[in-house]
């Protein structure tokens, strides 16, 4: 009778060992949602006149969100998201100027900020250029708004 009561509390710890963490996901609160298997992926585009963010005036913000599908208020989700993805999201090599371009040496700066989450990462970033034209001139998606 002791063989068979210790069998019985060595199989039914060892079902709990293993078994044990599994259960976790199938106790989840009623009306939760479930965790995504994304990273999140969601930014905050401006642009605006000045030379600094802090001394812009901001005229246009969108938001532009890659976790899973393309999505946000930014003019073409899907072509931006997938630039970032090819850049692995470095801001600074999403945009290359377009050879041939001529604008005017005029100074009028235009300055885009990025601010959010990229593949659970902060990312912050802020970049002047000297016009419309000269920001305009920039091959990206990213910053098409």
């Amino acid at each position: 009778m002791r063989t068979t009561a210790r069998w019985a509390a060595t199989i039914g710890l060892t079902a709990g060992a293993l078994c044990g963490p599994l259960t976790g996901a199938a106790t989840a609160a009623p009306g939760s949602a479930p965790a995504s298997l994304y990273a999140p992926s969601a930014l905050v585009l401006t642009t605006g006149h000045g030379e600094s963010a802090s001394a812009a005036t901001v005229e246009r913000a969108v938001t532009l969100d890659c976790s899973t599908a393309p999505t946000g208020t930014h003019p073409d989700p899907a072509a931006a998201c997938a630039e970032l993805r090819a850049a692995d999201g470095d801001l600074t090599a999403v945009a290359t100027p377009e050879p041939g371009v001529m604008c005017t040496r005029q100074w009028d700066p235009v300055v885009i900020t990025v601010d959010g989450v990229w593949q659970g990462q902060r990312v912050s970033y802020e970049r002047t250029f000297a016009n419309e034209c000269v920001k305009s001139s920039y091959e990206s998606s990213v910053f098409a708004f």
